[in-house]
């Protein structure tokens, strides 16, 4: 983009001057190394600061939106970018303001500005009218740790959209084509001008589909689409976690007009287990062991989730011990073999002892004291012969 200026001179000539661009990251106010989210931002908020609407008739307001649009239709552009990056705007010749922004990455552009004002379809372009593609759904499928370390298949009902088979998508009584709409002509789109921009709005007859229905079909109502349960099976992979998804291609909504099917993504959510706390692939457990577990050591039982294993403590284990036990954890996502299961040693103080029980812990005892008291004794012996 040039900007041009004119001064009159003492000879009362007009003088032109001309000025040359400025640099794009300059332009956006962000650095050269910056994110494509940091370009959207910097854009979205030039866009709203100087676009024509909020700033009628004032033509620099105008100069520095089209400035700011050029700048994010190249920069936004991986190719458009680096070619910039390297020769400037020589390397880019043709891909800004006024030339064909399809090139340059204009259909981001044309998205963003659609998004921040509410509109689409800017300095011109194809039409609504056709058939689109069905929405996307999402389904959240709760399982257990159990399920989602041995994987499973699982069939799930969705609520969706699908083809009228009444009228097969048309939206007539009798299967026949819909009339053309005649206020947009069939695009879907009533354009109009708004300041240097060819506008389209989505036309209020058709509600953008470009079609007019008189005699609509009994079962959708001339819609095209009626709502069905549709039962789908979903294989889950061992080693999901919360936050896995899984798409199943063309089981979404069907389109508008006879359009293909969207997509459906299943997001996969595992509960808690009252037992495991699991971190990755790895699996993490605590183990309470009694006070002659822990001074004599023991061999005790202990289920994991491949089943019914065994824990050798030694004598000695003191709280906080951890053991490892490889290859007991949950399979990895994706990839070969499984984390490992830890398993972190409590030892618990005697409650409510029997009679019995206290005699020999005091019995214990005194075996301890004496044996400190020798100790003792044997230091001092040491220390004064």
């Amino acid at each position: 983009m040039t900007f041009i200026t004119s001064s009159l001179g003492r000879n009362g000539r007009r003088t032109t001057f001309f000025m040359s661009k400025r640099d794009y990251y300059e332009v956006l106010g962000v650095s050269r190394s910056a994110t494509e989210q940091e370009l959207k931002s910097a854009y979205r908020r030039l866009a709203v600061r100087y676009h024509p609407d909020k700033n009628p008739g004032d033509t620099e307001a105008e100069e520095r939106f089209k400035e700011a649009a050029e700048a994010y239709s190249v920069l936004s552009n991986t190719d458009q970018r680096q070619r910039y990056d390297r020769l400037g705007h020589a390397g880019v010749s043709g891909a800004g303001a006024g030339a064909n922004y399809g090139a340059a990455g204009f259909g981001g552009l044309e998205d963003l500005l659609s998004e921040i004002f509410g509109f689409g379809d800017v300095f011109g372009g194809g039409g609504r009218g056709a058939a689109n593609r069905g929405a996307d759904l999402r389904y959240d499928l709760e399982v257990t740790l159990e399920q989602a370390a041995a994987g499973l298949t699982a069939k799930i009902k969705i609520p969706r959209l699908e083809t009228c088979g009444k009228c097969t998508g048309q939206g007539t009584s009798d299967g026949s084509t819909p009339d053309t709409c005649p206020t947009c002509r069939g695009t879907g789109q009533v354009r109009f001008q708004q300041g240097f921009f060819s506008v389209a709005r989505t036309c209020g007859h058709c509600r953008g589909t470009g079609r007019v229905v008189t005699s609509p079909c009994g079962d959708c109502q001339g819609e095209g689409r009626v709502e069905k349960q549709k039962e789908v099976e979903v294989r889950i992979p061992a080693g999901v976690e919360t936050g896995s998804r899984m798409r199943l291609q063309g089981e979404g909504e069907a389109g508008p007009n006879s359009g293909p099917n969207g997509d459906l993504y299943v997001v996969i959510l595992v509960k808690e287990h009252q037992d495991f706390e699991r971190q990755g692939a790895n699996l993490y457990a605590s183990l309470p062991l009694t006070f002659t577990q822990a001074a004599l050591g023991a061999t005790l039982p202990l289920q994991t989730l491949d089943g019914a294993q065994e824990l050798k403590a030694p004598a000695g284990t003191q709280t906080g011990t951890v053991f490892r036990m490889r290859g007991f954890g949950m399979p990895i996502l994706g990839g070969r073999g499984k984390g490992d299961l830890f398993i972190a040693v409590t030892v618990v103080t005697p409650k409510n002892l029997t009679r019995e029980q206290r005699k020999l812990l005091e019995e214990l005892s005194e075996i301890e004291g004496e044996e400190e008291e020798r100790g003792f004794m044997g230091k001092v012996r040491d220390i004064f012969g």
